[in-house]
């Protein structure tokens, strides 16, 4: 399998990483958009822009708009800090923002758990067989769904 080997950042590290690419992107690293992300990489599971809104209004002390998490979310994603699960309507944080490629889901349709690996023979193939069908700007969208390994031997 062709894949990507990089390391996975998490805690301090993985927000310095995505405060570090959000500002190479030209964008602002507000204290919003860091206590949207930092809810974010807390999630051990996809969560939607509700959770996020929930986590950071529990933090700061008032509600928080889940419109206004849904702004930051799509920009997290439009500059790889994070990744949309598409058919779950979630997202989770992106450990290696660095790195741009194509994510592969397994989600685990027990507890939900949402497990990324990267393949790309796979999207490359994909991108390639909707090219050749005289599709433009092709992102592919790859998510499986079955049972993880501790479910399943639960």
């Amino acid at each position: 399998m062709a894949s990507h080997l990089h390391h996975d950042l998490v805690g301090e590290n993985l927000i310095d990483a995505a405060r570090n690419a959000l500002v190479v992107a030209g964008e602002q690293w507000t204290d919003m958009r860091a206590d949207v992300f930092e809810a974010l990489a807390a999630q051990h599971k996809p969560a939607s822009a509700y959770d996020i809104a929930e986590s950071v209004g529990q933090r700061r002390g008032k509600r928080v708009a889940a419109n206004s998490v849904y702004r930051i979310l799509d920009l997290f994603v439009r500059t790889n800090l994070a990744r949309r699960v598409e058919s779950a309507n979630a997202y989770v944080a992106n450990p290696h923002p660095g790195c741009r490629h194509d994510c592969i889901f397994l989600i685990c349709d027990s507890c939900g758990q949402a497990t990324h690996i990267d393949d790309d023979r796979l999207t490359d193939a994909l991108r390639e067989a909707a090219v050749h069908a005289g599709f433009a700007d092709v992102r592919p969208v790859v998510e499986i769904r079955g049972v993880c390994s501790n479910c399943a031997g639960a």
